[in-house]
């Protein structure tokens, strides 16, 4: 006689096996870890192998009032003329937030159909944040947009992405104004061209500075420090530990 619950067990553990087996097929992005990069260490860190992360999606329903969100925001897609997939390439549920990842010719659109439509009534952009991922090919540069309907109290993250060899997003600053500093400041640090921003320049580093000191590929630099009879050396100078 089967136990109860045991037949769920089985497929719940056949399903982590091929999602396992799916995952040691993905490209390995980095080969060791904490300065080791060979087997020779004790450690065996020398032998880890860092995979692609495969991009993730989260079925319906979404829970909470997510599942409100994207359906009116794909009413109002459909309405223009599109299709979801056309504007939205995926949407994630994590640590009690709704992420929908835009194609950024889409974004002014999107953008504008979440700020107008009453259903949604996302009236504020909180901010402007970027990320690098070198090893996500393609799609290295991301911008991530924080908006809030103060008339629903709800929350929705757009995030949106770029290759290096064409680091242009859409500017949002004619449908969200306050974008504005926050792109400034995105492009200063990540290097992301914002298309048809009224003023981009740097906000925080100097207007003749080199490069973008917030993506990963940034030289560290430096300069020594004495302090107390020692020296520290500058962070370029110091053990690697990727």
């Amino acid at each position: 006689m089967t136990e109860p619950g045991s037949d769920r067990q089985e497929e719940a553990a056949d399903a982590a096996a091929i999602a396992g087996t799916e995952r040691l097929g993905e490209q390995v992005v980095r080969t060791g870890a904490f300065g080791t990069h060979t087997t020779g260490d004790t450690s065996g860190y020398g032998g880890l192998q860092v995979r692609k992360q495969p991009q993730l999606s989260s079925p319906r329903p979404y829970g909470s009032y997510f599942d409100d969100i994207a359906d009116a925001l794909g009413t109002g897609i459909e309405a223009s003329g599109l299709s979801v997939g056309d504007a939205i390439e995926r949407v994630i549920v994590a640590y009690g937030e709704l992420t929908c990842y835009v194609r950024r010719e889409h974004l002014v659109e999107v953008a504008r159909r979440l700020r107008d439509d009453p259903a949604l009534a996302f009236e504020l952009c909180l901010g402007v944040s970027g990320t690098h991922y070198p090893a996500d090919g393609g799609a290295e540069l991301h911008a991530v947009y924080h908006l809030l309907s103060i008339t629903r109290n709800r929350r929705l993250r757009l995030e949106v992405s770029a290759p290096d060899a064409d680091p242009h997003i859409p500017s949002l600053v004619d449908v969200y104004p306050t974008c504005d500093w926050h792109e400034r400041e995105t492009w200063d640090f990540f290097g992301i061209v914002f298309d048809g921003h009224p003023a981009l320049t740097r906000i925080e580093m100097p207007d003749d500075w080199k490069g973008h000191p917030q993506r990963k590929d940034y030289p560290l630099g430096g300069i020594p420090v004495e302090y107390r009879g020692a020296t520290v050396p500058p962070p370029d100078e110091r053990r690697a530990y990727s």
